[in-house]
């Protein structure tokens, strides 16, 4: 616990030292956001986005990569952030801090957290699973060090906010985790608040994220108590979503694939890709516009799924809800919004929000600590006071 009262005290050090740097309006914040498809990052002043650039990773980049640890990508990654901020005309020491999106950690509270050994090493190892996420802090304390600022990461993915019930499964053998869009979904969520003038505390909300991955969640008091995980739900680009129990037994144990090949099936190879051989959506859009019946057939069932997972947790919230949120990459598809309005507008009056947020999502936590409003948090703390309890869980690569 004393370990722990240094570790607060020392955040509050950090933290007084990078508001000391902040003093006026234009000082900058660099922002990461590692995925499975694309590196996106912003620099943010208290104004708003300066730069905001997205690099793609194409389907031959990812085999490249393929079989490897994530941790293989950090450099090359990093490397093409550098390149870019370099030709943008950024300077190294041009940041009073740097966020990247958090990965997978130990579950924890929501927040803004300082990037320490602790955590850079937690996500070195990748125990709990193997995804591009895990890049973003890492990548966010390569910039701070050069700088000579701190890192952070803000609402990581394995925020969990869940209620003791969603936890069950129905065989004690196996637990359902938390795992999602923590980070965009919160920050749609804050900002449908702030645009009715309502506290995110006083909303029931189903909020449809839409990206690489799908987090169809439920929030209620300020917390998102329910949701899909990685592994279940609706499939996605290259997610195959939940598969009936039993055929997948059989595949496991039938002697056609290894255990890694099923991974990659489950983790960045089902979804369209295996339907379509494509992880682009607006490919998928122009085939079905050519009169491809097979694509329109794929992406109907899509939203379909979708459209079910999000009735789900209207029950959660047992009917009462104040709006459906859909966020995300894939929500900039009038096609998708469409059809999936005709599945979810009975539920609640919808407010679509295309692409994400998560980036600005970054900066605003990062500001939150550099004006006092919130403190970091310090994963070693979690621990020792038991924050972080819960046992680790593996995914896939992608």
């Amino acid at each position: 616990m004393q370990e722990c009262e240094e570790g607060r005290r020392q955040s509050r050090l950090d933290g007084g030292l990078e508001r000391r740097r902040l003093t006026n309006e234009s000082s900058r914040v660099l922002t990461i956001n590692p995925g499975s498809t694309s590196t996106k990052f912003g620099v943010y002043t208290r104004r708003g986005a300066e730069l905001v650039q997205s690099i793609g990773h194409g389907d031959e980049e990812i085999a490249r990569f393929r079989g490897r640890p994530m941790l293989a990508r950090l450099d090359y990654r990093t490397g093409l952030v550098e390149k870019a901020l370099e030709e943008a005309g950024y300077e190294a020491n041009a940041f009073a801090a740097v966020a990247g999106r958090g990965g997978f950690l130990p579950p924890v509270p929501c927040g803004t957290y300082l990037v320490d050994e602790a955590m850079a090493e937690e996500l070195r190892l990748a125990l709990r699973g193997e995804h591009a996420c895990n890049l973003g802090a890492l990548m966010a304390l390569k910039f701070a060090r050069a700088a000579g600022v701190n890192a952070y990461v803000v609402d990581p993915v394995t925020v969990d906010e869940w209620q003791p019930c969603a936890r069950f499964t129905g065989s004690p053998l196996v637990e359902r985790h938390c795992v999602g869009h923590a980070l965009n979904t919160k920050a749609v969520a804050r900002r449908f608040a702030r645009e009715h003038q309502r506290a995110y505390e006083s909303l029931r909300l189903i909020i449809v994220h839409l990206g690489s991955g799908n987090t169809i969640s439920a929030h209620r008091d300020g917390q998102m108590i329910d949701s899909n995980t990685i592994e279940e739900g609706p499939f996605g680009v290259d997610r195959p979503g939940s598969l009936p129990t039993l055929e997948l037994l059989k595949l496991c144990f039938s002697g056609r694939y290894t255990q890694e090949e099923l991974h990659r099936h489950i983790f960045g190879e089902g979804g369209l890709f295996a339907y379509l051989g494509t992880r682009d959506l607006k490919e998928v859009e122009r085939r079905i516009e050519a009169g491809d019946a097979h694509a329109a057939a794929v992406f109907d069932a899509m939203v379909y799924q979708i459209g079910k997972e999000a009735g789900a947790m209207g029950a959660v919230l047992k009917g009462k809800v104040d709006a459906v949120l859909l966020t995300g990459g894939m929500a900039r598809s009038e096609r998708l919004v469409g059809l999936l309005t005709g599945y979810l507008e009975w539920i609640a009056p919808i407010t679509v929000y295309p692409g994400e947020d998560e980036l600005q999502a970054l900066a605003e936590g990062v500001f939150r600590v550099l004006d006092g409003q919130e403190q970091a948090k310090r994963l070693d703390c979690l621990r020792r006071t038991g924050g972080a309890v819960r046992e680790p869980f593996i995914v896939g690569s992608e």
